[in-house]
């Protein structure tokens, strides 16, 4: 998910299921270009973000990028492009990777990649990000290879929850495989693919749809019995800053690389091609300068991005993404500190909130305990 932006609403692309946001009374706010749910009318974010923690939600994510590459040795490409390794998952299987900038190891976007096989991957980037990822890749690909931007041709739905196998199962879609893995399936005549993903740190599956059938697949989720909520991206945020999930554009970002933000599990280190290898690798070995930490309020503040980060009269960092926590009844937030500070788990720092110091304890996210195994 890319951040909210101000654009005006004339110039938004919409997703194919807009009229049905409008119809439940959505709000909306600007995402990557798009113009997107933020809540629902009769539920709002403290309502949605429940409905994900216990029963099921369903997110419109078709905002999200879709790219694909084919050809022969189109895997192997994408593994000398990407952070992480391709070459550890098997067809079927789905990775969180990297794509960074060659000279400065900052992240140009954090995508899903699903790989089909050697001669087939299919990527899902940021909405913001897609057009610039895609660039890349076809300025770097072989004559062989095909690179297509297909951002509108697929919507995206996430059903995220503790019932959302419940749910699809009702509907006779695949809900037993594995987590980070798909399958192809069909639903009233619609092919889609279901994948075990999700952005919420609970059991959920993402629908990768023909964007001509998005109407089709999001009734039949709401005709089910199992009681479903729909739910904007103001709780998507929340659900996932309480996993510690990163946003692109705030925990990482062509600023922040994949060392400072405790993405190196996303980088395939023995790999000996991808962009952005070299200077990462010695950043890795010299020690980052700063490094992401969850932060936990230990009064009534409410922390936001790009407040300062106080240790007594040093300002010591810059909280990336803050929150208040649905869940915990507190505040919460990512911050990138700095290593000079020597700070470690447990410490307090202070927040300047609107001026006033607000005490927060150091800790390592995620900041509520997942359900996703």
């Amino acid at each position: 998910m890319t951040d909210v932006g101000s654009k005006d609403s004339a110039d938004l692309l919409t997703s194919p299921l807009h009229d049905r946001h409008v119809a439940l009374g959505a709000k909306f706010a600007a995402f990557g270009g798009w113009d997107m749910p933020l809540e629902y009318a009769g539920g709002g974010v403290l309502k949605e973000h429940a409905a994900v923690r216990e029963g099921v939600g369903v997110f419109d994510v078709s905002h999200l990028g879709k790219a694909r590459i084919t050809g022969p040795g189109a895997a192997d490409f994408v593994n000398a492009c990407l952070t992480n390794d391709l070459g550890r998952i098997k067809p079927g299987k789905a990775q969180y990777t990297l794509c960074c900038d060659d000279a400065t190891g900052g992240v140009v976007d954090d995508i899903i990649a699903y790989l089909y096989g050697d001669d087939h991957v299919f990527l899902i980037p940021n909405a913001a990000n897609t057009t610039e990822v895609v660039r890349r890749l076809s300025a770097a690909a072989p004559a062989e290879l095909t690179v297509t931007n297909e951002h509108a041709d697929f919507a995206v739905l996430a059903v995220q929850g503790p019932r959302s196998a419940e749910l699809l199962a009702e509907l006779g879609l695949p809900t037993e495989h594995e987590y980070m893995s798909f399958a192809t399936a069909d639903l009233n005549g619609v092919t889609l693919t279901v994948c075990r993903t999700g952005y919420t740190g609970e059991h959920g599956y993402e629908l990768v749809v023909p964007s001509a059938d998005a109407t089709a697949v999001w009734d039949a989720l709401f005709g089910a019995s199992v009681p479903a909520r729909a739910c904007g991206l103001a709780s998507r945020d929340t659900l996932r800053t309480e996993m510690g999930y990163p946003l692109h554009g705030q925990d990482l970002s062509m600023d922040i690389t994949p060392v400072q933000a405790r993405s190196g599990w996303a980088v395939g280190w023995n790999k000996p091609a991808f962009w952005g290898r070299d200077v990462l690798t010695a950043e890795k070995a010299a020690g980052a300068r700063r490094t992401l930490w969850g932060l936990v309020a230990t009064d009534r503040g409410i922390p936001r991005a790009h407040m300062s980060v106080l240790s007594g009269d040093r300002t010591v960092g810059e909280i990336t993404s803050g929150t208040f926590s649905p869940t915990r009844k507190i505040g919460i937030a990512l911050a990138l500190l700095d290593t000079a500070a020597g700070l470690a788990e447990g410490d307090t720092v202070e927040v300047d909130v609107r001026g006033r110091r607000s005490a927060m304890t150091v800790t390592k996210p995620p900041f509520v305990q997942p359900s996703v195994r």
